[in-house]
């Protein structure tokens, strides 16, 4: 089969590689349809690296996926033949502390799509996942919806580990996919308003259309000044979605006293810091967020019931052959993208 493999830094090729067979019971064949570009595959692509997961070259990146299902293992109950899934990366061991604790996205033995020393990506024509990372969506929804459904519950779980939403006052800094992932469940949640930030302006104004109450683009204006005119006792929880520095300092100043820190986007650099003066002062509690648990349902659900539209999102699109230009194009952030997806032919 065909796969786009990661062979150096900024070097992306399609290569002939074997096609994977089901070794297993619970084993599923999958044919891939749609993959989206996340921006840890573009980590990976321009820094060879996301803090210690180090990329050995030739690697094949990628875990926002959608698929048919080609073939079963003998004990697989959950998908057949023929059915449309949605792709669950994360293929913890059950077995160990932390998936016993209700806990498998931090599993001590996981396993994930796309991640060095864990698993091959699915920018490949075909994959195989375990069963229970296969997910049957409705004939209603697209494919393109059913890959996006894994930022979104990112999403959905950073909301959930906030706070109560509704009729709250909530910052988003960073209007990329998992920003704009976080807000269509808070506004779904009650939120009252939402301040979002952004350096570029095409995806300013997609969050705008997208919900948000209030937009602004940190290299322009002064975003704590501008957002303190129109919520003078500051905001109730901000969530830090583009992984910088200037943010995180940011983010203290736009909390009110109690107020809550959600760090859900990944930081180029190895450390972070923050005002303890700030911190001390206001008494701010922060969360870090690790990818999501249990919300691929629920973000398929907000998905199939209408409750909100993932498609805006989906702002630029390519053919497999093409994976090397979107690549480059979500390095750059060039022409306003925030989500590129990348098709397979024939769905």
């Amino acid at each position: 089969m065909k796969a786009m493999v990661l062979t150096g830094i900024r070097a992306i090729e399609m290569q002939e590689v074997p096609t994977p067979s089901i070794t297993t019971p619970t084993d599923v064949l999958i044919r891939m349809t749609v993959v989206g570009v996340c921006g840890s595959d573009v980590h990976y692509y321009v820094d060879g690296k996301i803090g210690s997961q180090i990329v050995k070259y030739p690697f094949t990146v990628g875990h926002e996926g959608a698929g048919i299902v080609e073939k079963i293992g003998s004990a697989v109950t959950h998908v057949s033949v023929g059915d449309r899934v949605a792709i669950e990366p994360a293929m913890p061991c059950f077995s160990c502390d932390q998936c016993k604790a209700g806990r498998p996205h931090t599993c001590r033995k996981l396993r994930f799509l796309g991640c060095p020393g864990q698993a091959d990506g699915c920018l490949s024509e075909y994959i195989v996942m375990p069963q229970t990372s296969c997910v049957r969506i409705s004939d209603s929804m697209n494919f393109d919806e059913a890959a996006i459904s894994e930022p979104l519950s990112i999403g959905v779980y950073s909301v959930k580990q906030s706070i109560p939403l509704k009729g709250k006052t909530v910052g988003i800094l960073g209007s990329g996919p998992i920003g704009l992932c976080v807000l269509l469940p808070a506004l779904a949640q009650g939120a009252s308003k939402v301040f979002m930030t952004d350096k570029i302006d095409q995806r300013l104004a997609l969050a705008k259309r997208m919900g948000a109450t209030w937009t602004g683009n940190p290299q322009k204006c002064d975003i704590v000044k501008e957002v303190a005119a129109i919520e003078p006792s500051q905001l109730d929880v901000v969530f830090e979605c583009c992984g910088q520095q200037e943010a995180l300092d940011m983010a203290l100043e736009l909390l009110k006293p109690g107020g809550k820190l959600m760090v859900v986007g990944i930081p180029r650099e190895s450390r972070i810091s923050f005002s303890i003066d700030t911190l001390r002062h206001k008494e701010i509690c922060i969360q870090n967020v690790r990818r999501q648990n249990d919300c691929v349902a629920s973000a398929l659900a907000m998905i199939d019931k209408k409750e909100i539209d993932v498609m805006p999102m989906a702002t630029h699109h390519f053919s497999f052959e093409e994976t090397p230009t979107a690549f480059n194009l979500v390095a750059d952030y060039r022409d306003g993208v925030v989500k590129a997806m990348i098709h397979f032919g024939k769905e």
